[in-house]
């Protein structure tokens, strides 16, 4: 290495004043150059793929925080429900429905007990019920009773057909369950 430095010495020594600025103002570009492109320019393209991770990880964040309040909120109505099912009144879900049947001055036409496999903390008791020649207005009265009684009801399917010989009532057949702590 000594050997060579004092070759380049030797050939600038040999140069004329002139001729040693070009050669220095030349190696002076070619420092700079190598500092760009050897320095400059991968610390600047680190520092946009740092820009860009950022960015995305932010977009992450802003999606995994409206995940979790809309996993707090239906937890909240989770938690609601479970409390209702608790602290709820209990009752055989035919004479409720017979009930709020009277109330609503429906004739029920018949109620079909369901089966409802059982996997969860909660017994559900699911009854069939069919109506004919009701109403919209009793229809919309009696299933309002059901899903706003303090017992836990949920109408799970609704079918209705108009019938064929008195266009203004309904044949209507829809699901009801009930649930209790197991």
């Amino acid at each position: 290495m000594r050997e060579w430095w004092g070759r380049l010495r030797a050939v600038l020594e040999q140069l004329s004043p002139r001729e040693r600025w070009l050669v220095g103002a030349v190696g002076g570009l070619f420092a700079v150059l190598l500092l760009l492109l050897g320095v400059v320019s991968p610390l600047r393209a680190a520092l946009e793929r740092g820009r860009e991770r950022a960015k995305a990880a932010e977009q992450q964040l802003s999606v995994a925080l409206a995940v979790r309040r809309e996993l707090d909120e239906v937890q909240g109505r989770l938690s609601h429900v479970e409390q209702r099912i608790r602290e709820g009144p209990r009752g055989n879900l035919f004479t409720t429905l017979e009930s709020l049947a009277r109330e609503s001055a429906v004739k029920v036409d018949s109620m079909q007990p369901q089966t409802v496999p059982s996997d969860s903390a909660y017994r559900e008791t699911k009854v069939e019920v069919k109506l004919e020649g009701v109403s919209l207005a009793q229809l919309a009265n009696y299933l309002n009773k059901i899903e706003s009684t303090p017992q836990l009801l949920s109408v799970k399917s609704l079918r209705i057909r108009t019938r064929a010989d008195k266009p203004d009532l309904l044949d209507v057949t829809f699901t009801v369950s009930s649930f209790e702590p197991v």
